[in-house]
């Protein structure tokens, strides 16, 4: 199990999934079409770069690992049990150069997706180059036949389809931090999900008085208190952005991606989220009646506290289908249910 000693076990902002069957899939869902053996590369700032045949990895003595999974879209699961081989005894068997202070990993993918850590969040951490979950092969939409899983960090340091290991002297930022803007560090207890805001005060006046994003490309960008009735939202991609307490009746976010966005405590009476990406979205406290979720990703979706106070006002006329309510943390499930069900 991570270490979480003097923390709570469940990271601030969390919700708990304990369905065995319910292991959301988000972003790409199998690595590229490629015929060629699966080699891992081991390069970068070692005394002996390698190339080691999957299978030949795969056929090592394995260690098990017992890690609780927190996604930065906000759900978490318990006791996971995966075997691998220990990423720092390939490191080893490389040799790591004086100046080795990061490990980058990259994926057999079309985009080679990628992600780093610390040499010494690597030492401290154990990662593991792991090849099954709960006993079974990994699937290949979660990382399949190999990926990454390094406890203690939100599950994006945890690159699926593992191909090269690189090690270096300085650092680059991966695929999710360098573009969509994920914290670098990842710690679920210091909720290091995104970077802050990447706009001018100007522009973001200049929004508000338009009551329209443009389209625009927003990370961490905060909205909290502003009067957006009627906003134009739609097709926006905006990343922990803040509308606390924002009035934002009839907006329109068709298509959106809001993910890791905070609506908490906002009135948003016949808003529409038709299409909307809202994984990992908070929505506590908001009004959300007659709100439209049709067809939103709502993975890690939050509407009610942590200790079950402040929750979203619904009525019959929120949309959220039995699909959504699947893909919800226990406790989400529960109240969605039941304040849907209960509304005159």
């Amino acid at each position: 199990m991570t270490d979480t000693t003097d923390k709570p076990r469940l990271p601030p902002g969390q919700g708990l999934i304990r369905n065995p069957d319910n292991w959301p899939v988000l972003g790409e869902t199998a690595p590229r079409k490629d015929d060629s053996p699966w080699m891992i590369r081991v390069t970068g700032e070692v005394e002996r770069p390698m190339e080691i045949a999957l299978t030949d990895l795969m056929a090592r003595a394995r260690t098990e690992l017992i890690s609780d999974i927190h996604c930065v879209t906000r759900w978490s699961k318990y006791d996971w049990a995966f075997t691998g081989v220990p990423l720092m005894d390939v490191l080893t068997e490389a040799g790591l150069k004086e100046n080795a202070n990061f490990v980058r990993f990259i994926a057999r993918t079309e985009r080679a997706h990628d992600t780093s850590i610390t040499m010494d969040l690597c030492r401290q951490l154990k990662p593991l180059i792991t090849f099954t979950a709960q006993g079974e092969p990994l699937a290949e939409e979660h990382g399949g036949p190999v990926r990454m899983v390094t406890p203690g960090r939100y599950f994006y340091k945890s690159v699926k389809w593992l191909e090269e290991i690189e090690v270096r002297a300085d650092n680059k930022l991966g695929y999710w931090e360098a573009g969509p803007g994920y914290h670098d560090n990842a710690d679920p207890w210091e909720q290091e999900r995104f970077i802050t805001g990447n706009i001018p005060p100007d522009l973001r006046q200049r929004m508000i008085d338009r009551r329209s994003l443009g389209k625009r490309d927003l990370f961490s960008v905060n909205f909290d208190g502003e009067d957006l009735g009627g906003l134009d939202a739609v097709g926006t991609l905006m990343r922990n952005c803040s509308f606390k307490g924002a009035k934002l009746r009839s907006s329109d976010f068709t298509d959106a991606n809001v993910s890791g966005g905070y609506f908490d405590g906002a009135d948003m009476v016949d808003a529409n989220f038709q299409g909307a990406s809202c994984n990992g979205t908070s929505f506590d406290g908001a009004d959300l009646r007659s709100v439209d979720f049709t067809g939103a990703e709502l993975f890690g979706a939050s509407f009610v506290g942590q200790d079950g106070s402040n929750g979203a006002i619904m009525d019959g006329a929120t949309l959220i289908t039995e699909d959504q309510l699947s893909r919800m943390s226990d406790a989400n499930r529960a109240y969605v249910e039941a304040a849907i069900s209960a509304a005159p």
